[in-house]
């Protein structure tokens, strides 16, 4: 990097705001629902702590799963940005959760146990039953990705599979955009914001499966000249910030998110 640069600006984070499936307690994964009336609220709320603290965006980036398209779009309606760039990447989506995806958490973990179920969902290098390349609800059958590879559409995935699809994407286009000194706002999912914690924070393999992101609070990064985190906070209330992670951590007792 040039020396003397000046400092990157803010980098913020926002996990979509809550979805069907999320109330429902299901795995969602690649499986494209949408937000709940709570998920619409909570995007609203992202958008009004991002106006109310002066944020201001030059680029703005998002999967290609509705529930973080909409949390993007409802957030700039908020900030009156809607005019910013967006840029959507197949990079930015959800880890995928292969056979489980649409199954019940609490369900799943009275027929499977609590230590299956934590491995699955949390184990950094365990991948859930993957689907078959023929089922139809495969990526592969999506539209959205017609024009990619067959071969590098997931069946299931890993954390450890998603933080080596999001990194280069983060290398690739974020950070460029970070270099010339622009604002940037990510609005996407659970685990592929895990990914990019993962990454800025330095959390090992073994402690990444207790970081838990809430929904639809600001994640708000501050990065030295090398991109390394100097700070990061949750805008709005502490307190909230923490009960809402603690809800998604005990989901699979039968908690309201996903």
């Amino acid at each position: 990097m040039t020396k003397g640069r000046p400092l990157p600006n803010k980098l913020v984070f926002v996990r979509h705001g809550e979805s069907t499936w999320n109330l429902e307690n299901r795995f969602t994964g690649w499986t494209d629902v949408p937000l709940s009336p709570r998920g619409v609220e909570e995007a609203h709320a992202a958008g009004r702590l991002l106006r109310d603290g002066g944020f201001r965006f030059d680029v703005t980036f998002t999967s290609l799963l509705t529930r973080a398209i909409l949390t993007l779009q409802i957030a700039l309606e908020e900030m009156d940005a809607v005019w910013l760039p967006v840029e959507r990447s197949w990079r930015r989506n959800e880890r995928h959760y292969g056979a489980l995806q649409g199954l019940n958490k609490k369900e799943t973990q009275d027929k499977y146990g609590e230590k299956q179920l934590f491995a699955w969902r949390r184990g950094y290098a365990v991948t859930p039953p993957a689907l078959a390349n023929d089922d139809p609800r495969h990526p592969r059958f999506d539209p959205r990705y017609a024009g990619m590879p067959p071969e590098i559409l997931p069946g299931t995935e890993s954390l450890q599979i998603v933080v080596g699809r999001v990194l280069p994407y983060w290398y690739d286009a974020i950070v460029p955009r970070l270099a010339r000194g622009e604002s940037v706002l990510v609005a996407a999912h659970g685990n592929s914001l895990r990914a990019l914690v993962k990454h800025l924070d330095g959390i090992s393999d073994e402690a990444i499966p207790e970081l838990n992101i809430p929904t639809g609070i600001p994640l708000v990064y501050e990065l030295d000249n090398e991109f390394h985190r100097l700070a990061s906070r949750y805008l709005g209330d502490p307190e909230a910030a923490k009960k809402a992670a603690l809800a998604v951590a005990k989901q699979a007792s039968g908690g309201p998110k996903a």
